[in-house]
């Protein structure tokens, strides 16, 4: 067979081989994932889509039949409703990664060294995720209540569709704090982290990634499931400022 044929058959044998998924990912984990899948991609010759959006907003395109072929959650509680629903597979569920809440202010904002120093009078808005529904403002609230400080700041808060949604009012100078992950904070040129709560004092932020029961390409869905646990794909989220689940 002429160089040329050969190629040309090799060519055709991956495109014939090559899959595509699609993956729900947390919208905080938008910036990682993406770089992580361009090497994959690279590396394998399979297509991988993103829908990017706050979990619960996934979780419930995911009930509603949405195709998905991999669920990454930024909580456990919406993870663990699909499993219970019985619409992820369960010998594929693992905990990946770890994150930790981070108080923004836009660059330059408000001097803030202490939760309580939230409760001033400068600070008009307070931009955090729904705290009814989206992640991180779950998180944020549970923090605050524990600091004993939701009941007074609440009439401050400025609810967003995702963490991302409320970090950029705080970048547009729409509210003069947020609470977000330290992630998504760190990819910001705009605002600056006022005040880092410790993991010791903050709630525990865990994302477990599943493969979709109803998956249409399930053996490519975990083969890149067990490259997100790869230690290529552990450094890309280190640097990030994620913490890798062993």
């Amino acid at each position: 067979m002429k160089p040329l044929s050969i190629l040309l058959s090799l060519f055709l044998a991956c495109q014939l081989t090559a899959a595509e998924i699609t993956v729900f990912a947390a919208a905080s984990l938008t910036d990682s994932l993406k770089e992580i899948a361009a090497g994959y991609e690279k590396a394998t010759g399979d297509k991988v889509r993103f829908n990017f959006a706050a979990s619960n907003t996934l979780a419930q395109q995911i009930q509603a039949g949405a195709p998905a072929d991999i669920f990454f959650s930024a909580d456990e509680a919406k993870m663990n409703a699909l499993d219970a629903a019985g619409l992820v597979m369960k010998d594929t569920r693992k905990d990946l990664l770890g994150n930790s809440l981070v108080i923004i202010t836009p660059e330059p904002g408000v001097k803030i060294s202490a939760p309580e120093d939230l409760l001033k009078g400068d600070i008009r808005r307070l931009s955090l995720g729904d705290p009814k529904a989206v992640p991180a403002g779950v998180y944020a609230k549970e923090w605050l209540e524990k600091a004993g400080l939701w009941k007074k700041l609440e009439p401050k808060v400025a609810p967003a569709e995702n963490v991302r949604a409320a970090m950029a009012v705080v970048e547009s100078g729409n509210a003069e704090a947020g609470i977000v992950y330290k992630t998504d904070a760190a990819i910001s040129k705009k605002v600056r982290i006022a005040l880092a709560i410790p993991a010791t004092e903050g709630p525990k932020i865990t994302y477990p990634a599943a493969v979709v029961k109803d998956s249409r390409q399930p053996d490519a869905a975990r083969k890149f499931l067990v490259y997100l646990a790869d230690k290529t794909a552990d450094d890309t989220f280190v640097r990030f400022g994620f913490t890798v689940i062993d």
